[in-house]
C-alpha cells in the first residue's frame, strides 16, 4: 500500500499545471456526485457555483474562482477537461506555466463578470432565464483564443485535416455569438468572455504588455501563503557585485539577451507558425520556458 501511496505522489508531482487543474476538476466533480447520493438533491457543489444575482454573490466573492472547477454533468466534465489537455500541450510547449495560468484563470473570472454583467445590467427580456453558473469553458475558451491570436498562422490537426489556428478562433466564436440564442444562454456569455480575454491577452503580449502583470501578484501572493519554510535562520552571506555591463549587472544583462532571443522566436512562430522554427530555435524555447 505504501508503494502504491508513493507511485501515485510521483505520478501528481510530475504532472503540469494545467493537468493538476485537470485532476482538481475530477476530484471536484466526484465529490459532487458523492454528495449528491447522501444528501439526495442537486446543487450539491452550491458553495462553488457562480450566482447570477449580484447580492448573492457578495456572500460567496470566492465563486468568481471556483465555478470554473465545477460540473454536474459527466460529459460537460469530459468535454471541458480533454479540450484543456489539448490546450496544455501546445500551450506549456510555447509559454511559461506562470502566463498560461494567468491567462487561464483571467478568462474564468472575465466570463464569470461577463456572465453577472448581463443578468444585472441588461433587460430582462434580452436573457433566458438561467440559474448560477458553472463549468471550465470560459477558461479553456481563454486559452484557445490567445493560441488562435498570437500564432494564427499555425496549423493543427483536426481530425483528417490540417487548419490553421486563426480559422479555429473564427469558428469557435462563430458557434458561441449562435450559442446565444439557444438554451444554455447565460454559459454561452461567460464563453465570450473568455474570448474577449484571450484575444486581448495575446495581441497586447505581441506588443510586450503583459496585462497580466497585476493579476500575477495576486497569484504570487496566494501561493506565499501555502509555503512551508520560506524563511531561512542561516546567516546571510553578502556577495561582492558583478561588474556592470551597459548599466546592468552580468545577469540582468544576461536575462535581458535570454529573453529577446524568447521574444524574436514567438514572433517567428506568430507570423509563419511553430514548423516554422529551426532545430535550435524549438530546443531553446523549449529550455527557456522552464
Amino acid at each position: 500500500m505504501t508503494a502504491l501511496h508513493k507511485d501515485v505522489q510521483d505520478k501528481l508531482r510530475n504532472l503540469n499545471v494545467l493537468e493538476k487543474i485537470i485532476a482538481l476538476n475530477v476530484v471536484v466533480f466526484l465529490m459532487g456526485l458523492l454528495l449528491s447520493l447522501i444528501v439526495k438533491s442537486g446543487g450539491s457543489l452550491y458553495w462553488l457555483e457562480l450566482p447570477k444575482d449580484l447580492g448573492e454573490f457578495i456572500f460567496k466573492p470566492w465563486s468568481i474562482i471556483t465555478y470554473g472547477f465545477t460540473h454536474y454533468g459527466l460529459f460537460h466534465l469530459l468535454f471541458n477537461m480533454m479540450v484543456l489537455f489539448f490546450v496544455s500541450q501546445m500551450m506549456l510547449n510555447l509559454f511559461s506555466a506562470k502566463l498560461t495560468l494567468k491567462v487561464y484563470f483571467l478568462g474564468i473570472i472575465v466570463g464569470g463578470l461577463f456572465f453577472m454583467f448581463a443578468y444585472n445590467v441588461l433587460p430582462a427580456n434580452f436573457l433566458k432565464p438561467a440559474g448560477a453558473l458553472v463549468g471550465a469553458s470560459a477558461g479553456v475558451r481563454a486559452l484557445l483564443i490567445f493560441l488562435c491570436a498570437y500564432m494564427p498562422n499555425t496549423q493543427v490537426k483536426i481530425f483528417m485535416f490540417n487548419i490553421k489556428l486563426w480559422h479555429l478562433g473564427i469558428a469557435l466564436v462563430a458557434f458561441d455569438v449562435i450559442g446565444l440564442f439557444g438554451m444554455n444562454q447565460g454559459g454561452t456569455i461567460a464563453h465570450l468572455g473568455g474570448v474577449a480575454l484571450g484575444y486581448l491577452y495575446a495581441k497586447q503580449l505581441i506588443k510586450g504588455n503583459d496585462i497580466g502583470k497585476g493579476f500575477e501578484k495576486v497569484m504570487d501572493w496566494f501561493s506565499n501563503l501555502f509555503e512551508k519554510g520560506k524563511k531561512s535562520r542561516l546567516k546571510t552571506v553578502h556577495k561582492r557585485k558583478s561588474n556592470p555591463v551597459a548599466g546592468h549587472n552580468k545577469s540582468e544583462f544576461s536575462e535581458f539577451n535570454k529573453q529577446k532571443q524568447i521574444d524574436l522566436i514567438l514572433d517567428k512562430i506568430s507570423k509563419s507558425g511553430y514548423e516554422s522554427l529551426t532545430k535550435e530555435e524549438k530546443a531553446f524555447l523549449f529550455k527557456a520556458k522552464d
